[in-house]
């Protein structure tokens, strides 16, 4: 895949976005959301505001209508005989202070003694709505349609001195005169709608601007994209990632960290938000949330996974928000250079068989050059015999040629630096090996031989021996190395197969053993020792004869 530059990534990004920019759209659906919302408050006002007046009309017909019905002269003119015009004469004052349309005072029979139409005196009454107040005697507020039109009006029976009704009060406002007041509030309330309307898009933009500072001038799309970007970089990641917030709660878990923590394909909704110690209680998270300070390169296991871990804090603004740890499995490295090893252990092999040809070439060459013949022919059957002796002990004894060309090249190197080993006569390995088991074999048998021969190389000529013994008669396959160099105190011998713990001197050492024992035990096998300070060390190593590869 072709690396992208900056400037074209950005083109890639900015092609991603909407036509439409994060402001032009928060004014859109706000003007959309404003439009919907004051228009049906509007309605919801205007029909309340018309609603409201026609109530305080009816009650300000009915307040006159009853005043007006508690006049005691107009109770004595229409208690009289024939009340006449002095009735007009008596109300029309009233009407005009008080604003009404219309103040009518009827007699039982309904029939006008006042109206603002003189023409209209002593006709019916209009309407029909005047029973309540003749016949029962209540006082209310009616809509009905008169002479002049349909009006709001406050009807309250008139009665004599001793009580009885005589008639009856209507005082009237024209629905109109009503309707052309709502009118005039209307241009107030859309002027109100209108300048809501207009701060309510203000705000959406300054909202909107403020929204896209804070996602770095980003657009939703672009957010969304690198979002997706983001999650596809951590889950593709091949070093394990695990987030905690501030008060050490799971955030995050890609998926290397899911397979080295051996909950791959579980509901990580178990997880997220659960104390980092309950998931992993040696990732020192906490610490670093503590302290604030980073930690690189740090050595832990995880299982059965040794990895190199990095931890830093997360700030913003200056305030510790959480931290981030990264780990990348050693094992997977540490394997390969052993796998390195055991090449450089057959070149190393290759060499001293090499080193060890020249010089018998050498002392051959001089042999013939004093024209010793019969010691030179004496002294290459001698060698001849040997080589063949350790090839054909190996063939007859180890059926894997693998396993024989190592312990050839071991018995070359222990042979140029003066080590003897020795290998037991009953030794003997029949069974074939699966790929793993021989992997995990020669990784092992390779690194104590080598232990082995670091243990002797110190000791006088006639004391540097290794003894081997293998054999596959029982249900495993067994290695024995021996060696009588100085052995493991017994108060160390628990830790010996521990990462990084080595009683010899110098950095980067601890890890041969470790690495072996766990090569081992994913294959079903066992790596022990016996030693004793006096008599030296034996490192036994079995594996499970079966092709099978447990784990």
């Amino acid at each position: 895949m072709a690396e992208w530059s900056g400037y074209d990534m950005k083109n890639y990004i900015s092609s991603r976005q909407a036509k439409w920019t994060l402001s032009f759209k928060m004014m859109i659906l706000t003007a959309v959301l404003l439009t919907a919302v004051l228009g049906i408050v509007g309605v919801f006002f205007y029909q309340l505001l018309g609603d409201s007046l026609e109530q305080q009309m009816g009650e300000r017909a009915l307040s006159v209508s009853k005043s007006t019905a508690e006049i005691p002269e107009l109770r004595e003119r229409m208690a009289g005989a024939e009340p006449g015009m002095d009735v007009q004469d008596l109300i029309e004052p009233i009407r005009l202070a008080s604003e009404a349309e219309f103040i009518v005072v009827g007699d039982l029979q309904e029939r006008r003694y006042s109206h603002p139409d003189p023409d209209l005196l002593g006709q019916r009454m209009v309407g029909e709505d005047n029973d309540r107040a003749l016949e029962e005697g209540l006082a209310y507020v009616s809509r009905a349609e008169g002479s002049l039109g349909p009006s709001i009006r406050g009807k309250t029976p008139l009665r004599d001195p001793d009580g009885e009704i005589i008639g009856v009060v209507s005082v009237g406002f024209l629905v109109e005169d009503v309707q052309s007041v709502v009118q005039a509030y209307r241009s107030e309330l859309f002027s109100a709608i209108a300048i809501v309307f207009a701060i309510g898009l203000a705000g959406a933009l300054v909202i909107a601007r403020y929204i896209k500072r804070a996602l770095f001038g980003m657009e939703p799309e672009e957010i969304s994209y690198l979002l997706l970007q983001k999650e596809t970089i951590l889950q593709s990641a091949h070093e394990g990632i695990i987030a905690v917030n501030k008060t050490g709660g799971l955030t995050l878990i890609n998926k290397a960290a899911q397979r080295m923590l051996h909950i791959e394909g579980e509901d990580l909704s178990g997880y997220i938000g659960r104390p980092v110690q309950d998931v992993l209680a040696n990732s020192r998270l906490p610490e670093v949330l503590e302290s604030g300070e980073s930690q690189y390169d740090e050595e832990m296991t995880f299982g059965e996974y040794i990895v190199v871990a990095n931890r830093v804090p997360l700030y913003e603004n200056k305030q510790l928000v959480g931290a981030v740890s990264t780990f990348r499995n050693k094992t997977e490295i540490e394997r390969l250079t052993k796998e390195l090893s055991r090449v450089k252990e057959y070149a190393e092999g290759l060499r001293a068989q090499t080193h060890e040809f020249s010089n018998k070439l050498y002392t051959i060459s001089g042999l013939l050059q004093l024209n010793e013949t019969e010691e030179a022919v004496q002294y290459i059957r001698q060698e001849t015999k040997t080589q063949k002796s350790w090839i054909r002990q190996l063939i007859e004894k180890i059926s894997d040629p693998m396993l024989s060309a190592l312990l050839l090249g071991k018995m070359n190197q222990a042979l140029e630096l003066g080590i003897h080993i020795d290998i037991d006569e009953t030794s003997s390995i029949r069974r074939s090996l699966s790929s793993r088991q021989r992997q995990a074999l020669i990784t092992a048998l390779g690194n104590t031989i080598d232990n082995a021969i670091d243990a002797v190389r110190t000791l006088s000529e006639e004391e540097r021996t290794i003894q081997l013994f293998f054999t596959d008669m029982g249900g495993d396959i067994l290695f024995e190395v021996e060696n009588g160099g100085p052995g493991i105190p017994e108060a160390l011998q628990h830790k010996i197969f521990e990462q990084g713990f080595s009683t010899k001197q110098g950095g980067h050492r601890g890890f041969g053993l470790a690495l072996c024992k766990r090569a081992l035990e994913d294959i079903g096998g066992t790596l022990s020792l016996e030693s004793d300070e006096e008599s030296g060390t034996c490192f036994i190593l079995t594996i499970p004869s079966e092709k099978e590869e447990t784990r």
